[in-house]
């Protein structure tokens, strides 16, 4: 009988690694989104103030920030493999003390822990499929988290539904995570041998290493790590405050603005399965563009037009944002090469979540001292912003 090929003795343990990358990109939402379902009752079980919320975030936030930007270090130290299986481990064992935690004080120490293990999770991910996987497939890794993001809240309206407790439903998630690190330990050896190793582990091939301080002062780096922040700040500020600024500030019904919420994220979704299935045929450049291209009409429309067709440009806004994160990271390899890439994926991610902390604070300010009309605004100078910094960066990776 005729051996495999050796092309299709690839084929098969990469196949599997995709199947593992999306499933860790699912289980990677299930924890923060979890939280919005949560917090009513966590914050009865222990009275608290409803600004209890952001102590959480804050302290989630914190530990995403450090690790993400120390990823390329991990990478190198120990592999995709063993770092996507210890962060999921630690994210599990975080939940484990989430949903036993007898008081607030462990409560909200579990929070660095659950942002630390995400942070690598998610900047592991990111590197190993921008150098690995092809453009459809970095935007269906992106919609995973999505559907993840989606089913967190179920999960933990599941719990509260059947079992009449939340602790149950951080059980259950830490369950999941657990699961996925075994999965993540398991195969930690062909995410090592796959293309001959993980971006950044060091295998004989690879190039000069990089300093996390060189990395940073390279200017498409710094280019990079300034879109991604932007990116998100639109993303969770339009999405955030969609609903606030349509019921409270333009009078809309309770039913409408949260439909119109819902229809943002909705689009986002299926923007970028949509976007998948064109992706490698336009390119990441050109997919960057024309998502750019739609988020300026969605926005504008948001910011500038009567209501009915700034709720068009509303779904129009979450649609167009589909293609902007994972086309941004998926050519970050080919624009900086392998030895900045690794970095440059940490200090993105890290960007991103700074952005989502920054800006929904900012249309909160904006709105107190302006009024919440000026968030809209917010919104699309934010975007403008990108088309220039986008801009700026095709012409200096021509």
């Amino acid at each position: 009988m005729a051996s495999p090929s050796p092309a299709r003795a690839r084929a098969a343990p990469r196949a599997l690694l995709v199947v593992v990358a999306y499933l860790g990109f699912v289980s990677l939402a299930l924890p923060d989104i979890a939280h919005g379902v949560s917090w009513p009752f966590v914050r009865d079980a222990f009275a608290l103030p409803q600004s209890g919320l952001g102590l959480i975030m804050a302290g989630t936030a914190a530990g995403f920030f450090v690790s993400s930007f120390f990823a390329g270090r991990l990478l190198e130290a120990v592999g995709v493999g063993r770092l996507l299986a210890g962060s999921t481990g630690l994210v599990a064992a975080a939940l484990v003390g989430t949903a036993i935690a007898p008081n607030f004080a462990v409560f909200l120490a579990a929070a660095p822990l659950v942002g630390l293990g995400s942070g690598a999770i998610d900047s592991g991910l990111n590197a190993y499929a921008a150098a690995r996987f092809s453009a459809r497939h970095m935007t269906w890794l992106h919609a995973a988290f999505g559907f993840g993001a989606a089913c967190g809240p179920f999960l933990m309206t599941g719990a509260l539904v059947v079992g009449g407790s939340w602790r149950l439903g951080y059980g259950t998630i830490a369950l999941i995570m657990g699961a996925m690190a075994l999965v993540f330990l398991s195969t930690r050896g062909l995410w090592r041998a796959d293309a001959g190793g993980p971006v950044g582990a060091g295998a004989r091939a690879a190039p000069a290493r990089v300093t996390t301080r060189a990395a940073l002062a390279h200017p498409v780096v710094r280019l990079q790590i300034a879109m991604f922040c932007i990116y998100v700040g639109v993303e969770y500020g339009a999405g955030l405050w969609i609903f606030t600024v349509l019921s409270e500030g333009r009078g809309l019904s309770v039913e409408l603005a949260g439909t119109m919420a819902g229809l943002f994220w909705g689009g986002l979704f299926v923007g970028r399965v949509g976007f998948g299935l064109v992706a490698d045929r336009l390119g990441e450049d050109l997919s960057v563009r024309l998502g750019l291209a739609g988020m300026t009409l969605g926005a504008a429309a948001f910011a500038l037009a009567p209501t009915p067709v700034g709720l068009v440009g509303i779904v129009l806004l979450g649609l167009a944002c589909a293609p902007i994160f994972p086309m941004l990271m998926s050519r970050t390899p080919a624009r900086l090469g392998a030895a900045l890439s690794a970095h440059a994926i940490g200090f993105q991610v890290s960007a991103a979540m700074l952005g989502g902390v920054i800006f929904p604070a900012l249309g909160g300010l904006l709105a107190d001292t302006i009024g919440l009309d000026a968030v809209p605004f917010m919104v699309l100078a934010s975007v403008l912003a990108l088309v220039v910094l986008n801009a700026m960066l095709e012409r200096r990776t021509a």
